[in-house]
């Protein structure tokens, strides 16, 4: 029994020593900083260095169509969505109240009319009476009182005429404005589009005499219109002529294409605020929050009708981009070193995975960029891998060391 423990004690002890030996040997193995790097693949694709902003669709070309004279809207004859060529009857208001006025000037130019003609009568008759009062007296025979009474007679005669003929004219003015008053009782339309809205209905009393009421509004929506809102810390950056892409909610994955026709030099002012506090901007630019927004537009050809006028686009001004170039994470562009004035493309540094492991830092060139990803334009090929990130507390590659 006691040589049995002797022997098991002795066992035991080897296997400590075995097991010290493999310990001591792990912590002398150094670290493999390869380990704990967070890798990605240099690829190839697609960089576009962009100013994102939103904007708002709306038709190029519309118009509201307002009531120039009051009354009961007696007829509608479109309804919204409707196509309308130029020229259309649209509404009717009650024509009653004009057609009086227009009865009552012609009444009066009638009058008028008759008027004149006794008055000319009544001159002609004086200028004979003048002409023969004229003879008596050259010969001699006729009274000089009774000369003057004819000359003043047929001076009066005259004088009464031109009055007469300016209130004539003056009636005319007064029945051509009364004429055209009845004519805005029928509304027509005054471009061709779609009617996008209805703002009035049959039987409704218009009342025009302070504001034009606006009863419809017709749109061109073949060609749209989006106003875009830039913040000015981005509007710099924009070229008029530069390239733009723009998506919508309503069409996921479908891009339009377009350039930058304009940019407004000024934001719009903001609506006044009603209790004095500040005023935000709700409609195409301006101030909002205290962050100034300009207004940017292009056009759109909108043939197939997909673009409706206030949907929301989210705009894409292409500042720079290239495609089919070799590219890797922003992320892997650990450290910046000094790039010359004037050069054309950024100077970076970059840590590399070698195929045996070992690790390698090497200088590259950047050219355009966006958040997520960077064109290399010298300094790396594709399928090298690159550390984007460390596995570690603090994000720091390891030291390489000894394990404890």
């Amino acid at each position: 029994m006691a040589s049995g423990s002797r022997r098991g004690r002795r066992a035991l002890a080897a296997a400590a020593l075995v097991l010290g030996g493999l310990a001591s040997a792990a912590l002398l193995r150094p670290a493999d900083p390869a380990a704990s790097a967070e890798v990605a693949v240099v690829g190839r694709g697609t960089v576009e260095d962009t100013v994102t902003a939103l904007g708002k669709i709306q038709p190029r070309a519309y118009v509201d169509v307002g009531a120039q004279v009051s009354g009961q809207l007696t007829r509608l004859h479109v309804a919204v969505g409707q196509m309308v060529r130029e020229g259309d009857l649209l509404a009717e208001i009650d024509p009653a109240l004009q057609q009086a006025k227009v009865e009552a000037g012609r009444a009066e130019r009638a009058r008028l009319t008759a008027l004149l003609a006794e008055q000319r009568a009544r001159a002609d008759f004086a200028e004979a009476q003048l002409a023969r009062q004229a003879a008596l007296r050259r010969s001699g025979s006729g009274r000089g009182e009774a000369f003057d009474q004819a000359r003043m007679e047929a001076r009066i005669a005259a004088a009464q005429v031109e009055a007469t003929q300016a209130q004539i004219r003056q009636t005319d003015s007064t029945l051509q404005a009364d004429e055209a008053q009845l004519g805005y009782t029928r509304i027509y339309a005054p471009m061709s589009g779609t009617l996008i809205a209805v703002d009035a209905r049959q039987g409704q009393t218009i009342n025009s005499a302070y504001e034009a009421p606006v009863l419809m509004r017709i749109a061109d929506l073949s060609v749209m219109t989006v106003w875009t809102q830039v913040s000015e810390a981005d509007v710099t950056r924009l070229t008029g002529g530069m390239p733009l892409y723009f998506t919508t909610l309503g069409h996921p994955g479908r891009r339009w294409t377009a350039r930058l026709q304009q940019i407004l030099p000024a934001p719009p002012k903001p609506p006044a605020s009603g209790n004095g506090g500040s005023s935000s901007s709700t409609g195409g630019g301006g101030a909002a929050n205290s962050v100034v927004l300009y207004t940017a537009l292009f056009e759109i050809a909108n043939d197939q009708g997909e673009l409706r006028p206030d949907m929301t686009a989210q705009v894409f001004f292409v500042a720079a981009a290239a495609k089919d170039t070799v590219t890797v994470p922003v992320a892997a562009l650990t450290s910046s070193a000094p790039t010359p004035a004037g050069a054309a493309a950024e100077r970076h540094r970059v840590t590399l995975i070698g195929s045996g492991g070992a690790i390698e830092t090497r200088e590259v060139r950047v050219g355009v960029r966006d958040r997520f990803n960077a064109q290399i334009l010298e300094g790396l090929a594709e399928g090298e891998r690159i550390v984007v990130g460390w596995k570690t507390d603090d994000g720091r590659p390891p030291k390489i060391g000894f394990r404890l």
